[in-house]
């Protein structure tokens, strides 16, 4: 008799029992929750700029959430549409089964729907309406496959006038967007749109990202970045216990993290390599990716000296970004390539295409290009996603800095300085951890995420970010509230040309977090300091289940 072939594994059974851990605040529903403002707040950066291009809904207060009695706002019963923006994080599914519970329990006549395949669902005016039947199989999974996303920006007044127009068909009283910096930007964009458009409608976020980077004080961590981190670090740790077991390769790794280095700085932590590379310290030192190679070399030639022809090294994926020369010529890129679209697409070859564009950069910088390996190059003048960004997901500067300090090596090796071998293994973590099954601590502040932004949406407040904070504490002690999606703005070039956009953060060289890494780091480079975190555990002691993020560890040791 043929065995029954099973749709979904023991694991994803027992995951869907899992009950997340609702802050005190919200455990009760809406009705007992009161919104207290605080103070007026303004952007971070570039003030009368962000002011000019959001009339209606700058200079919001914080608002905290309190406890209070008979709230009348879940007396009336809405609509809410919930769009997944962006790449994907851990515990999306359970951001939309927060804001669903909180919305039923809140009124069961509420209704939730979601826009399929991101914000071009909104456009083409394509959703699904929520039920519990459909979304119970979704609990406390991974992925966004549920109502799938996209990188669609909308940005035009078309698309302004059309998305109006499609939440006025479809009765939807308010909208909440779950994404990164640029998608978080774009609801602010639409809830500008309107409120000076006079229509009574929410827009409200939710900040999703693995990268780490869009935090500050009243956002202390992006959802996803804990699973994808301890994801990363499980792998990177199989790798130092195979190099430590075999002794005979360098294993350079590239990590995810197109702005920011706060999961190589994470990873780094939980499994202590010989090198990891600080994009944010290489920009603060103006170092040149000869300085870089060179500090890499050093440890090389130091581990060789012991017999210890072997080691780990992490690269942060926006590493080249951070390089002052490079960040410098992407950035001449970025507007040559605009400015020169219908050219450089006119061109067939990689080589035409570069002789082509350095004849429209500086000379310094079209030196800098001509120096490049002809791969590197042609990486650089790739299409850049819908935000401007480079896809630097498809740089591969792991090889360059393999191919540089190869160089370097052999260099040494004529001068009779280095007597080792190098033999280098390259690997690239990204998409491995963008939807494993969340971690219990982002199943439980996914979904507090969502319930809080449930609760923000009944309360009218557009314009606001859902936030959790004290997020080293336990779930239940939690605070929540929200805070404006313009305070955390500044002015940024993009495709040429000024935007607006929700400020990166970078790793403070100045925080706990990075001071502890470099207090490590120079016994990590000589040593064999490895630790092997292991998989996501979901069930156990709560010491190892439940345990947040180091970077949330040392930055809250202060408070």
């Amino acid at each position: 008799m043929a065995r029954k072939l099973i749709d979904v594994s023991e694991l994803q059974i027992e995951r869907r029992k899992f009950e997340p851990v609702l802050p005190d605040i919200l455990k009760n529903g809406a009705a007992s929750v009161k919104p207290v403002e605080g103070k007026i707040t303004q952007s971070v950066a570039d003030q009368s700029k962000i002011k000019e291009i959001f009339k209606n809904i700058y200079g919001l207060p914080e608002i905290t959430f309190k406890k209070g009695t008979n709230n009348a706002v879940v007396e009336k019963a809405v609509k809410v549409a919930v769009v997944l923006s962006g790449g994907q994080a851990p515990g999306g599914h359970n951001v939309i089964a927060g804001l669903f519970d909180g919305l039923k329990i809140a009124n069961s006549k509420n209704t939730l729907i979601g826009y399929l395949g991101g914000p071009s669902g909104i456009l083409e005016n394509k959703y699904k309406v929520i039920s519990e039947k459909l979304l119970c199989g979704y609990r406390n999974t991974g992925g966004f496959d549920f109502i799938q996303s996209g990188r669609t920006k909308i940005e035009t007044p078309e698309q302004f006038c059309l998305t109006k127009n499609n939440l006025l068909m479809s009765n939807v009283d308010a909208l909440v967007v779950v994404g990164g910096d640029d998608s978080n930007t774009n609801a602010a964009m639409i809830a500008e749109y309107l409120k000076k458009e006079k229509l009574d409608k929410c827009v409200v976020g939710v900040p999703k990202t693995i990268d780490g980077d869009l935090k500050n004080e009243y956002i202390e961590t992006s959802f996803g970045f804990d699973t994808a981190t301890k994801i990363y670090s499980e792998l990177v740790g199989n790798i130092c216990r195979d190099v430590n077991s075999a002794q005979k390769y360098w294993h350079f790794v590239r990590l995810m993290g197109r702005s920011a280095s706060h999961i190589a700085l994470e990873v780094g932590f939980k499994t202590q390599p010989n090198i990891v590379l600080i994009g944010e310290e290489i920009l603060e030192k103006k170092m040149k990716i000869v300085k870089i190679v060179e500090n890499i070399v050093d440890v090389i030639v130091k581990r060789s000296q012991a017999d210890k022809n072997f080691g780990v090294v992490l690269v942060p994926e926006g590493l080249i970004e951070f390089i002052p020369e490079m960040k410098k010529l992407i950035s001449a890129l970025n507007d040559a390539l605009a400015e020169n679209a219908n050219a450089v697409a006119g061109i067939n070859s990689a080589a035409g295409k570069k002789e082509f564009i350095c004849t429209k950069l500086p000379v310094e910088l079209s030196d800098l290009m001509k120096s490049l390996p002809s791969g590197i190059a042609s990486q650089l003048m790739l299409d850049r996603d819908p935000h401007g960004n480079v896809q630097v997901s498809l740089i591969e500067t792991e090889k360059l800095l393999i191919e540089m300090v190869h160089k370097k090596l052999s260099e040494l090796k004529k001068e009779n300085k280095y007597r080792g071998k190098f033999s280098a293994i390259t690997h690239f973590f990204g998409y491995e951890g963008r939807c494993g099954i969340p971690s219990n601590f982002d199943a439980n502040y996914t979904y507090a995420l969502g319930y809080n932004a449930a609760v923000l949406v009944l309360n009218g407040l557009t314009g606001y970010l859902s936030s959790v904070r004290s997020l080293a504490l336990s779930p239940k002690r939690w605070e929540c509230g929200g805070i404006p999606l313009t305070m955390m703005m500044n002015i940024e070039r993009r495709r040429g040309k000024e935007k607006p956009v929700i400020q990166t953060a970078l790793v403070d060289l100045n925080g706990s977090p990075f001071k502890e890494f470099v207090k490590n780091r120079d016994k990590w480079a000589l040593s064999e300091s490895y630790i092997f975190p292991g998989p996501i555990q979901y069930f156990g002691p709560a010491d190892v289940t439940d345990m947040t993020t180091r970077t949330l560890k040392y930055e809250q040791s202060e408070k």
